[in-house]
Order: C-alpha cells, then sequence, then structure tokens
C-alpha cells in the first residue's frame, strides 16, 4: 500500500483563501473611502455657512419661480470652510435643484464675531444670465 502525502491546510485551501482575503481588502477599502467621503460631506453640510447659503436660497422668489418647489440640495457639496471659534472663511457651491431646473448656489464669505457676511451669494442656473444675486435681494 501506498501511503498519500499529507498535504497541509494552504495547499488544500489556497484556491478559495486568495480571492477571499483580496476580495476582503477591497470591500474594507471601499467601505473607509466612503466613510471618508460621508464624513466630509457631513461636515460642510452641518455648517453655519452651508445652511445660512441655502435658506438664503430657498426663500428667494426668483429662485422659486425657475426652479419650482420644492428646493432640494444635492449631495455632493464643493469648496472649503475654515472655521477658528468665532472667525473664519468660507467658499463652497452647492447644488441645488427643483421639478423644473437645477442650479448651484456659491457663496464666498467670512466670518467674523460669530457671524457670516457673504462678499459673494449667487445661484446660477444654467442658460439664464445673470446669476441671482442673492445679497441685494436680501438687504
Amino acid at each position: 500500500m501506498q501511503q498519500q502525502e499529507k498535504r497541509g491546510w494552504w495547499s488544500r485551501n489556497w484556491k478559495w483563501f486568495v480571492p477571499v482575503g483580496c476580495l476582503s481588502m477591497l470591500v474594507v477599502g471601499a467601505v473607509v473611502i466612503v466613510l471618508i467621503v460621508t464624513l466630509v460631506f457631513g461636515a460642510l453640510k452641518s455648517s453655519d455657512v452651508y445652511k445660512q447659503a441655502l435658506a438664503k436660497a430657498t426663500a428667494n422668489p426668483t429662485v422659486i419661480s425657475e426652479l419650482g418647489e420644492p428646493i432640494e440640495a444635492g449631495w455632493v457639496v464643493s469648496g472649503s470652510i475654515s472655521v477658528n471659534g468665532s472667525s473664519g472663511e468660507a467658499d463652497i457651491s452647492i447644488p441645488i435643484s427643483g421639478p423644473k431646473k437645477s442650479a448651484t448656489i456659491y457663496a464666498v464669505g467670512r466670518k467674523s464675531a460669530g457671524e457670516w457676511i457673504f462678499s459673494r451669494l449667487e445661484v446660477e442656473i444654467p442658460n439664464r444670465p445673470p446669476r441671482i444675486n442673492l445679497i441685494s435681494s436680501s438687504q
């Protein structure tokens, strides 16, 4: 009788272990990336400057008539916000859309003594020049 050579765990299981291990690393990497993106967008969306810019845009009669109601913010906010206590700076763009059209809010401002003052707050609607100035309409 010929005795069979005992194979080790690796030689018996490598065919399923390698693909499952690689796939697991890819899934973990994707989850980490999604978590980081969610945290960044969540931080931008929870900022005061984002909330104020969105509130002024959704309350503007011209924006409402162009986009329709309800106006909803898009998911991908871009730009930068830097806040240090009661002062800071922001330069962000916020995609918005209504039943009729989509648009983008552009907000540039400074925070001084705890209050945001916008130097530029406009809504750009594609194929509709000029931009809607939200600063002059709110004063």
